[in-house]
């Protein structure tokens, strides 16, 4: 309709032209450059009005922020918010879809975190309530039964601590809550110290816990101590898990110097985890193989500890493995300067 408009002034001032006399050529001139000039004013109210008025709305739209309109204020700009607005338009929507993806995700892990955490907690109090009610109805009188149920409630009571304590500890690296006990100390002192702290364990299991050959040298470095043992008591614990027992089995622990860092590798020649499995096996109660870990005892946070500890840390932690064959669980600490 705008256009028809347009069309129509020009017909009338042709004919109005054509119907005065002749004039001198700077009076065309003069004439053709008024008709430019009210032609291009009318261009721009009919684009103010009805074009780039839209595109405001959608800088409003996208930016969620007032100072995002200053760009598109000055019609100066308008050529060049032209050229990007399909870009900028795109650019928010694989934003948008990023975002999407990434709650989605979160949703999904948090639907799966309940459901974990669910299990994991029935199991004992499920435990607790049938020992309290067979003691309740009569049991309790009963020499026979009587300690031991209440001795096997207590373990289950110490399960159920044991979770919740994990579940704290990890709400507070979380969190950043954490005050992390920075010092200098032998990497491989701590090592040996929880070598012997799990003996019993390893010995009751048939795993040999041992350094490789070539680890014999040792290394400072600057971390939590406390923290960090708590790092080598889960993944070597965990190596005693699922490590080969009674036949040959054996946990070993070597140290690379990187410089800057030194990586620690502990590697089990156990079962392995299946390659579906590798990129939950940090997740919170992920137990890799659901089979033997019904008569795995801990509260499946083990691994999800140890990934913080060393996130807090700024450093890394990665696993390798082969179903089957075992798994190499590897992770960096800052070298004493």
């Amino acid at each position: 309709m705008c256009v028809w408009g347009l069309h129509m002034l020009s017909l009338v001032m042709f004919s109005w032209l054509g119907s005065m006399p002749a004039l001198p050529l700077w009076s065309y001139i003069l004439y053709a450059i008024l008709s430019f000039l009210v032609t291009y004013f009318i261009v721009i109210y009919l684009f103010e009005k009805f074009v780039f008025r839209k595109i405001k709305l959608i800088y409003k739209v996208i930016s969620g922020s007032k100072d995002s309109l200053s760009k598109v204020t000055d019609f100066e700009d308008k050529t060049t918010t032209l050229d990007n607005v399909n870009q900028t338009v795109i650019d928010w929507a694989n934003a948008k879809d990023a975002e999407l993806a990434q709650l989605k995700s979160l949703e999904e892990y948090r639907k799966r975190f309940v459901g974990d955490i669910s299990h994991e907690l029935k199991t004992p109090l499920f435990s607790i309530q049938g020992y309290l009610y067979t003691l309740i109805e009569g049991g309790l009188y009963d020499d026979q039964i009587n300690v031991k149920y209440l001795k096997n409630a207590l373990r289950s009571s110490d399960r159920l601590q044991s979770i919740v304590d994990d579940l704290e500890t990890i709400n507070e690296l979380e969190s950043e809550a954490a005050i992390l006990n920075y010092q200098d100390f032998d990497i491989k002192e701590l090592c040996s110290e929880v070598f012997s702290e799990l003996e019993m364990m390893a010995q009751g299991c048939g795993i040999e816990l041992m350094y490789k050959s070539n680890a014999s040298n040792s290394y400072k470095v600057y971390a939590d101590r406390e923290k960090l043992r708590q790092v080598f008591v889960n993944v070597i614990n965990n190596s005693l898990k699922y490590g080969k027992q009674n036949d040959g089995g054996v946990t070993k622990v070597r140290f690379y110097d990187m410089e800057d860092v030194i990586l620690v590798e502990i590697s089990d020649n156990g079962i392995g985890i299946e390659e579906e499995a590798m990129k939950r096996v940090f997740d919170r109660f992920f137990r890799a193989d659901v089979s033997r870990s019904q008569n795995v005892k801990g509260s499946g946070l083990g691994l999800s500890i140890v990934k913080h500890i060393i996130e807090v840390h700024n450093q890394k932690i990665t696993v390798r493995s082969t179903y089957g064959k075992g798994s190499t669980f590897g992770f960096t600490v800052q070298k004493s300067k």
